[in-house]
Parts: structure tokens; C-alpha cells; sequence
């Protein structure tokens, strides 16, 4: 069918694959750092720099589609002749907890807003951002007439500033002004936050076209960097992700929106039509490090003592609650570590506990998920941390399920190459709708027939099977439930009845 491109920009550099359309075979790759800057705001135009270094050198020659990515929860602000307010607000911008809170009042409570978009308003989504605009800086919030997020407003730019502004189902689901439910934005939410209304992008379908380059390239719908690495790892109904980072993330496909009255489920929409609930843990690898220091080591070495203990690290049990916690929501706890003997006293056994700890964390995670009826039949495992030969030897048993270890690659960069060649076999027809009875009953309804993406090869992986370890990994994971409902009753309590 043809080269297409996948361009990830995230908060500190571009990627870009240029891969066949046909098979997903990588042809050849580009990459560039952003422009160093300090703090939660920088000016786009870093990130258009970027992109030009890493398509250098004829990188995108014979491309006939590009999809962007980016880093999810920027707010790019803009006047009503397109041009920049102020500079971006990027996605990791803690300076706006207190507007969240004042958000979820001004709505009447938590409740309110998980039924009204399937989340709860925290500091990073652009609706909080746009209410710390209001309330800090008024005299630019007056002038804010349009809002896009950094990977609409890297797709509107390569398309020459077109007046059609677009962005996709699944970066839409991340403002906190759409509802994933519904389908359609909350326009009343945006005038709650900045006080006014303002432009919105129009929300493409999974293969939609966003446009052409002046050039003929066709810019797929983009979507954030969660959904487009969803689409590169080629999860499905029935898979988890957990992500370990020093913090912690797991979420599932789904079938349906969930609204969660407690936020401690995030209803995003996917990539490719269907649904991504995502469960945040505060603590993952920092609980891991913390410990490597303590004992005088890093994290292979964490490892290898952790491989020397056994399970159940001799009845300690560490709850890795280091930095507060939002699965269970514990935000002013602290971690704590139990069932402490001479016998059990050694660095091994308590490298072991915080592997274990922060595993059960995770778990508990999936367990929320679980509780809402989303399938989990096997977990990637996605992060530095997964290659330790401790997690992987523990993970299997204490997720309860086959755990899957994908080789490191460029995911998020080939879920936008992916979706840039599912819209350009949409627009040439060379990709056929789909058979089968959900495909017919959309067409009976007058809907667009449902064209599934481009059947590229799954990640390249290992796999890790619970085997005999299934039961030990349930009495560590029973001891460690047993430890944090003693201390900290009732936690989880919503999730378990």
C-alpha cells in the first residue's frame, strides 16, 4: 500500500518510524531532543524544531501518511487569529491542584464529574489548567478563544494552518470537556473552567483524515501518547498494560465507558474505537530505588538480592506508599514495612519485599479494574524495571495471569504509524470494512462501516506463565491485602464487595 510515518513528541524529544504500510516493518527512524527547557511551560515552537531535525536527511522521503502523537493534557492556548496567548501548558504541571479542587466543587463534587466526563478533575487535565489560567492570569484567559492539545496543534501546523481544526476520540477523552460516555463535548465544562466558550477541534473516528500537506502527505486523527502506544503494542480486548515508572499506571480495553464516582478510574477512549480505563498508583520504581540506596546498591542489584530471598521475603511485607497513594486513596500515608524478625532481617529479604510491595500495589490497581468487569487475561509490562529478573520471577503470581514483556521500541511513535496507514487504506479503499454480524448491524443502523486497522505483527516479546507459582503468588498476595486492610481499613472496600 505504501511508507507511512509515526511521529511521537513527547515531553522531551521526537521520534519518528517510517514503516511499510502493509506489514509494520520499521524502514528507518529519526530522533531529536526538544530544546531544553526549564519548568511546566515552553513555547511550540520547540517542539516544530524538533520534528525538522528528526525528519532530516530525506527521513520522510516516499511517505505518503503521517500520524502524530503527543504527550497527552498540554493546553495550547490561542487568540482568534491562531496565534500563541502564552506558551503551552504541558502535561506535568502540578501548579494547578488547587483549581482541580475548586473545579470539583464548583460542580458539586466528585461524583458530578465522573458522571458527567468519566473522570475526576486532577491538576494535569487542560480543563484544570484552563480554571489556573482564569484564576492566575486573567488578562490572558480573557483573550484564549481556541484550545488545542500539542498533538492537534503539531497536525494543524503540518497541514499549513488550515481553518479546519481536528483532533481524535481518544486525545479528546483526556481535556476533561468530553465525555467518553457520551461521545461529545461538555462545552458548559470549558465556560465552568475559563469562564467563556471557546473553538474546540472537531473529533475525528479512529481512521479519519485530519487533511493534506501541501505536499499531498495525509495527516491521520493523532490521538495521545497513551492511546497511540496502546495501538503500537496491538493490545486487545482481554490485555492489561502496566507501566512502571516511578510512578505507576495500569489500564485495560474495554468495551464500554466507566464512570467512577471515586476517580479512581480515568475513562479515556482508545485509538481505535473502544474504551481505555486507566488506574494510576503515585508509587512504582521509586519504591524500588528508595530501597536500592538504602541497601547500598541499584536496581540490578536490588534484583539479584531480591532473587537470593524467596517469596513472601519471610513474612515481611512492605506497603510502598512512599509518596502518598491514589490506589487506594491515601494521599497523606506513608510506606511502611511489617512482620519484621531477626530471622528475616536481611538486605535480600527486604530487596524482596519491595519488589513484592510494589507488585501487590499494581496489582491492587488491576484489581480495580477487574472489579468493573474489564478482562484481564494478560499483562504487558511495559518500563526499564520490567527487565529486572526479580519482577519478572514475581509478577506472573502476583498478577495472577501470563505476563508479557514486549522488547523495547519506539510503541507510541508505531501506533501513530499504524493509524496513519489504517487512514490511508480508508481514503485509497484499500482497506475493506469488516464482515460479521457488528459490522452488518452498523450498516443496517446507517452507520459508516467499521474498517478494521492494518493487521500488523504483535511486539516482539517474552512471556512469562504463572505456572506452578500461581498459588504462592496468591498467599503473598493474601498476606499482603491482609497487612494493608489491618492498617488501613476499609481502603478498599468499594472495590471487594
Amino acid at each position: 500500500m505504501g511508507i507511512v510515518a509515526g511521529l511521537d513528541s513527547s515531553s522531551e524529544s521526537t521520534q519518528i518510524v517510517v514503516c511499510d504500510a502493509d506489514t509494520g516493518a520499521v524502514i528507518r527512524q529519526g530522533y531529536a531532543p526538544h530544546p531544553v527547557e526549564k519548568g511546566p511551560e515552553v513555547d511550540p515552537q520547540a517542539w516544530l524544531m524538533s520534528l525538522g531535525e528528526a525528519a532530516g536527511n530525506g527521513l520522510l522521503e516516499g511517505v505518503q501518511a503521517i500520524g502524530v502523537a503527543a504527550q497527552q493534557h498540554g493546553v495550547v492556548p490561542l487568540d482568534a487569529e491562531g496565534n500563541l496567548v502564552r506558551p503551552a501548558l504541558l502535561g506535568n504541571d502540578k501548579r494547578a491542584q488547587g483549581a482541580a479542587a475548586d473545579l470539583i466543587g464548583s460542580l458539586g463534587g466528585r461524583t458530578a464529574w465522573a458522571q458527567a466526563i468519566g473522570a475526576v478533575p486532577q491538576a494535569a487535565h487542560p480543563v484544570t489548567k484552563l480554571r489556573w489560567l482564569a484564576r492566575t492570569e486573567p488578562a490572558n484567559a480573557v483573550r484564549i478563544t481556541e484550545v488545542m492539545q500539542p498533538q492537534d496543534w503539531l497536525a494543524w501546523q503540518l497541514l499549513g494552518r488550515p481553518a479546519r481544526r481536528t483532533t481524535d476520540r481518544g486525545g479528546a477523552s483526556a481535556t476533561g470537556f468530553w465525555s467518553a460516555a457520551t461521545e461529545s463535548y461538555r462545552p458548559d465544562l470549558v465556560e465552568l473552567a475559563l469562564g467563556h466558550q471557546v473553538r474546540l477541534p472537531e473529533v475525528l473516528g479512529p481512521a479519519g483524515t485530519a487533511g493534506f500537506t501541501p505536499e499531498g502527505l495525509l495527516i491521520s486523527a493523532g490521538t495521545g501518547d497513551t492511546m497511540a502506544a496502546a495501538f503500537g503494542l496491538g493490545v486487545g480486548v482481554g490485555d492489561a498494560v502496566v507501566s512502571l515508572g516511578a510512578s505507576g499506571s495500569v489500564f485495560g480495553i474495554h468495551h464500554e465507558a466507566l464512570a467512577d464516582p471515586s476517580g479512581t478510574i480515568t475513562s479515556f477512549a482508545d485509538a481505535t474505537g473502544r474504551h481505555l480505563p486507566v488506574v494510576h498508583t503515585n508509587n512504582a520504581v521509586r519504591v524500588l530505588r528508595g530501597t536500592a540506596e538504602l541497601l547500598g546498591t541499584d536496581l540490578a542489584g536490588l534484583s539479584e538480592l531480591a532473587l537470593a530471598s524467596s517469596p513472601g521475603a519471610y513474612g515481611m511485607v512492605m506497603l510502598p506508599y512512599l509518596e502518598g497513594e491514589r490506589t487506594p486513596h491515601l494521599p497523606h500515608t506513608a510506606g511502611s514495612l511489617h512482620g519484621m524478625r531477626r530471622e528475616s532481617m536481611k538486605p535480600e529479604h527486604l530487596a524482596r519485599a519491595a519488589v513484592e510491595g510494589m507488585l501487590c500495589g499494581l496489582a491492587d490497581a488491576l484489581d480495580v479494574l477487574r472489579g468493573r468487569g474489564v478482562a484481564v487475561r494478560r499483562v504487558f509490562l511495559l518500563g526499564a524495571a520490567a527487565e529486572l529478573g526479580a519482577v519478572q520471577a514475581a509478577a506472573p503470581g502476583l498478577f495472577g495471569v501470563p505476563v508479557v514483556v514486549p522488547q523495547p521500541a519506539e510503541y507510541t511513535a508505531l501506533g501513530a504509524a499504524r493509524q496513519a496507514a489504517w487512514a490511508l487504506g480508508v481514503a485509497h479503499g484499500t482497506l475493506a470494512p469488516a464482515g460479521g454480524a457488528g459490522a452488518e448491524a452498523v450498516r443496517q443502523a446507517g452507520g459508516t462501516p467499521w474498517v478494521d486497522p492494518p493487521q500488523w505483527p504483535a511486539a516482539a516479546s517474552q512471556v512469562f506463565e504463572p505456572g506452578d507459582e500461581l498459588p504462592v503468588g496468591l498467599a503473598v498476595r493474601q498476606q499482603f491485602t491482609a497487612v494493608r486492610d489491618e492498617s488501613h481499613p476499609g481502603a478498599f472496600q468499594q472495590w471487594e464487595e
